[in-house]
């Protein structure tokens, strides 16, 4: 079966709030930790890969998504999706960006999107802030995350570090 959608997921949270809304959505999904092995006999019209590259270094994070992308495109995914956490929570220099950035060069993207929301978690944008709930993501009790503290609730200051393109606001 050809690949309608794959998703490459930066955790398995991620992955599996990702493939969750796919199945109760009524689409035929399958979820993979990790890239697999080798091409597979069987694949679902939609895809999530999850790996674990949260706070890992960014080229190791980067090494791996591309590898998720190239599994999904040699299954012949038609659209893919680049799935981070609804906190924005990577480190300083990555992996967020970084990731999406090599994910964009690979697929030949000269844009994209950044939109963390998620309202089913709570998880909000506006006008380029993050909330979680009614406080914003620097309020909040990420603030103090053991391994991604955020200090800061803007997205477009998050960002800029981490990208080597031009960040800005849709408002």
């Amino acid at each position: 079966m050809s690949v309608i959608f794959g998703a490459i997921a930066d955790d398995f949270t991620g992955a599996t709030d990702l493939a969750g809304l796919l199945a109760r959505s009524g689409v035929q999904v399958s979820l993979r930790i990790g890239v697999p092995d080798a091409p597979t006999l069987y694949t679902a019209p939609y895809e999530v890969i999850a790996l674990k590259i949260r706070s890992v270094p960014p080229a190791t994070a980067v090494d791996q998504a591309e590898e998720a992308l190239s599994w999904l495109q040699a299954a012949g995914a038609r659209q893919t999706f680049w799935k981070y956490c609804s906190t924005f929570d990577s480190t300083e220099k990555g992996n967020i960006g970084p990731v999406a950035e090599a994910l964009m060069r690979r697929t030949g993207a000269n844009q994209t999107i950044y939109c963390p929301a998620f309202p089913q978690n709570g998880r909000s944008v506006f006008m380029g802030n993050l909330f979680v709930g009614r406080e914003p993501l620097a309020e909040s009790s990420m603030k103090d995350h053991p391994l991604t503290p955020m200090r800061d609730s803007n997205l477009l200051r998050l960002l800029t570090p981490q990208v080597t393109g031009r960040v800005g606001l849709v408002d």
